[in-house]
């Protein structure tokens, strides 16, 4: 039920019709309804008359019926059937569209017996009815009357349900949406003052028009799918849901009665309040029983029931079953992972131009939205969040989040989050809040220093500018005095500036390999010095790493910035892990699979791509170096390790303290666990690992949460062997080392020069050089 008219123009129209002649045309229309609405143009004596019907004709007949709004619902393939699990529903209307056949023949029964019994006999407009209303109005009585009937009624609907969509339209306050909203409901429903009878005549064009377009079975279909049933509950379907927990075909004479009662006045005679707003301390349940009895009275009289289902349904209570739809993300088990979907929707330009289109998308579009999440996955990583990490702390805002990301594709699988979540909240210092850890700007969050898990980004840039991970660099703590960055300015130390390694530890001659295993700041900063800083910048930004907040790349000009000073996102990261397990391909993070519309058309969605972001050969050769994360007593991340014959590689990360992360992956899953403070109340510092949770301090419980989600990740995605590094970036090579020169022979001596170390294996560090670290490994960035 369609077509081109335009609703807003119609209203203006009608709006100029008022005072006198309104009431003539009314009342002359009202003469020669069976006329006017078979044969318009019919003689009369009257000018007056004749103007009337003119003018009545001449009113726009073609009513614009644009598509309901309906719930948006967000769903999730269960792995175990391959069946999609629905999460939750986002709405303004809570509407199921019903055809014919799924509701009970009783509701229809019940519905024309109260509000239109002549409805299969007349032409749009009841001639007797809008007769008496005539009368009445004649005699002075209130608001105009017109004998409305359920085309009338539906009618009224749809420019009401019109004005509701023109106004979310707008980019409006929401004071302001709601001052928009009541006015046009009061400009499409008013029968008062003169304006009521342009109104009336208006509708009336509107529902002849529809009674010859349209089948009564079409009409009265139509009309139970708009009309409102109390709040936002609209629809046979949603009402028979909500209010008796059956779907419409399953409904009861008793049932049907109070339905059928309610559209009179809905929020009246809706049965899930105790008291009503509008009417004082009235007790909805009387009002509505007495509504029901008049419907059932009306039933009778119309032969629809017999005298003893009357008794039988007139001695009945009314027996509730309130079921409230399961609506919005607090209403759900993955919460942060719904925010997140949500987040994007109202974000991404795939869902509208603008905002307010976006958030139209939302609550009223009917879209499907297929996410990515892994229930098994997401199941586990809650629970190991719950187990491990507190709600808050009281001293400091506190988070932690796990995230899964499947390198293949760039799904995120799983998002769980340590605090309790709620809409719209945006709060960093308390249990409960709407940001979503994991995200960005889309999400609410400026992201959160990485820590050494950030030197991903110098050591693709090491082995791009064509270093070994076995070169021996001077990995001894020394003043840095000069950074180059080709792009964003170079750094100069104006002083002593420096940042030392872990408790202070002593650096030593070694390489990548030792320096990555076991996270030493003063090696990478070494490292740092032979390279171009706007490398590491493109590196991160290509594998999807820029400044949470938005502002744009990350910043590469400090000492820090080696390190992880810049504020990122978890899922940002994760990405970028999963993509050296891809072999070097970024498949951006999605957590959307597919949007269709209601009747199941797929729509566009946003903008994700997977391309060659890194060398094959440097991705395999870094996955190598980070192996060593996980091994040995050097490796930061060792007790991590889930020993289940997976291959694996892995990066910690700790910055100053308050932030502690560990990234592991398989070629088939990553699997990030971050810990940190969100917001420091005081001007301390605070320092995770002096603040413990169940016997354990706060910055090594990263460990137990990764081992535990990256052993069921291991499980459900089973990881293949991780590819071979590059054998020319594998290379010992040792810049310090300068062999003796050879002394040239003077016949005295046969001997010769010291041969230099093997080049199969790069050099221990000396016996005094580091081991691993009896507490939490690597210095604030560890």
């Amino acid at each position: 039920m369609a077509n081109d008219s335009q609703p807003g123009k119609n209203r203006t129209v009608a709006g100029v019709l008022g005072g006198v002649l309104g009431l003539v045309a009314l009342s002359a229309v009202a003469g020669l309804l069976i006329s006017a609405a078979v044969t318009p143009a019919v003689a009369m004596t009257s000018a007056a008359a004749t103007t009337a019907i003119d003018t009545f004709d001449n009113l726009p007949s073609e009513l614009q019926i644009n598509p309901l709004q309906l719930p948006t619902t967000l769903y999730a393939k269960d792995p175990s059937t391959g069946k999609y699990q629905e999460i939750t529903k986002f709405y303004d209307q809570n509407r199921v569209p019903v055809t014919w056949k799924q509701v009970a023949p009783v509701m229809y029964d019940a519905i024309i017996s109260s509000e239109d019994p002549r409805f299969y006999d007349e032409g749009g407009i009841d001639v007797l009815g809008t007769t008496r209303a005539l009368l009445s109005n004649l005699r002075g009585n209130g608001n105009i009357q017109g004998g409305s009937t359920i085309s009338q009624q539906y009618v009224k609907n749809v420019l009401v349900q019109d004005c509701y969509a023109t106004v979310d339209s707008k980019d409006l306050a929401q004071k302001q949406k709601d001052a928009a909203i009541q006015d046009c409901y009061n400009q499409a429903t008013d029968d008062s003052g003169p304006g009521g009878y342009a109104r009336k005549l208006q509708e009336m064009r509107y529902a002849i028009a529809i009674a010859q377009q349209y089948s009564k079975n079409d009409v009265l279909l139509a009309y139970l799918n708009i009309a409102n049933f109390g709040g936002q509950t609209y629809g046979i379907e949603a009402a028979s849901e909500y209010y008796f927990g059956v779907h419409a075909s399953q409904l009861n004479l008793s049932q049907a009665a109070t339905l059928a009662g309610m559209v009179q006045n809905p929020n009246t005679f809706r049965i899930d309040q105790k008291t009503s707003k509008t009417n004082g301390d009235a007790n909805h349940y009387a009002q509505t029983k007495q509504r029901q009895e008049y419907v059932l009275g009306r039933m009778l009289d119309g032969g629809k029931i017999s005298q003893a289902q009357y008794q039988a349904a007139m001695k009945a209570p009314i027996v509730p079953k309130i079921t409230p739809p399961k609506t919005g993300c607090a209403a759900t088990s993955v919460q942060y992972f719904c925010a997140y979907v949500t987040s994007v929707i109202q974000n991404d330009p795939a869902f509208g131009k603008t905002a307010a289109d976006r958030e139209q998308a939302l609550r009223q579009g009917g879209l499907k939205v297929y996410t990515t999440l892994d229930w098994r996955l997401q199941k586990v990583a809650q629970k190991t969040v719950t187990k491990y990490a507190p709600t808050s702390q009281s001293s400091f805002g506190y988070g932690a989040t796990i995230v899964n990301v499947q390198p293949s594709t760039g799904d995120i699988l799983s998002i769980a989050q340590n605090t309790k979540y709620s809409a719209g909240g945006s709060s960093t210092t308390s249990s409960q809040t709407g940001i979503v850890y994991a995200g960005d700007h889309w999400q609410g969050s400026t992201g959160f220093p990485a820590g050494s898990s950030f030197k991903l980004f110098t050591l693709l840039a090491w082995l791009q500018a064509g270093h070994s991970v076995n070169e021996v660099v001077n990995g001894y703590p020394r003043i840095i005095p000069h950074l180059t960055n080709s792009c964003q300015g170079d750094w100069n130390n104006s002083g002593t500036e420096s940042i030392p390694n872990y408790r202070n530890e002593a650096g030593y001659y070694g390489t990548p390999m030792q320096f990555t295993a076991q996270s030493l700041n003063s090696g990478y900063l070494s490292m740092a010095t032979q390279l171009d800083m706007c490398n590491v910048m493109k590196d991160a930004t290509k594998l999807g790493v820029t400044l949470a907040d938005g502002s744009g790349p990350v910043l590469m000009n400090t000492l820090g910035s080696v390190i992880g000073s810049n504020a990122v996102s978890p899922i940002a990261m994760a990405g970028a892990y999963a993509a050296i397990a891809n072999h070097g391909v970024f498949c951006q993070p999605r957590a959307i699979a597919r949007v269709t519309d209601n009747a199941g058309k797929d729509l566009p969605l946003p903008d994700r791509t997977c391309t060659q972001a890194i060398d094959p050969k440097i991705a395999a050769t870094a996955a190598y170096a980070l192996q060593g994360v996980l091994k040995g007593p050097m490796g930061t991340a060792t007790p991590a390790n889930p020993h289940d014959g997976t291959p694996l590689f892995a990066k910690t990360g700790t910055n100053n303290g308050d932030q502690t992360w560990l990234i592991t992956s398989s070629s088939a899953m990553t699997s990030l666990v971050w810990s940190g403070v969100t917001n420091n109340r005081g001007d301390e510092n605070i320092d995770l690992f002096h603040h413990f949770y169940r016997g354990i301090d706060l910055g090594d419980i990263r460990y137990p949460m990764s081992k535990a989600i990256q052993t069921a990740a291991d499980t459900y995605y089973p990881g293949a062997a991780l590819d071979k590094p590059d054998p020319e970036l594998m290379t010992y090579s040792n810049p310090y080392y300068t062999p003796p020169v050879k002394k040239k022979s003077d016949g005295k001596s046969k001997g010769s020069a010291s041969p230099a170390p093997s080049t199969s294996t790069a050099p221990a560090p000396p016996a005094s050089g580091p081991t691993k670290p009896s507490g939490p490994p690597g210095h604030g960035h560890g």
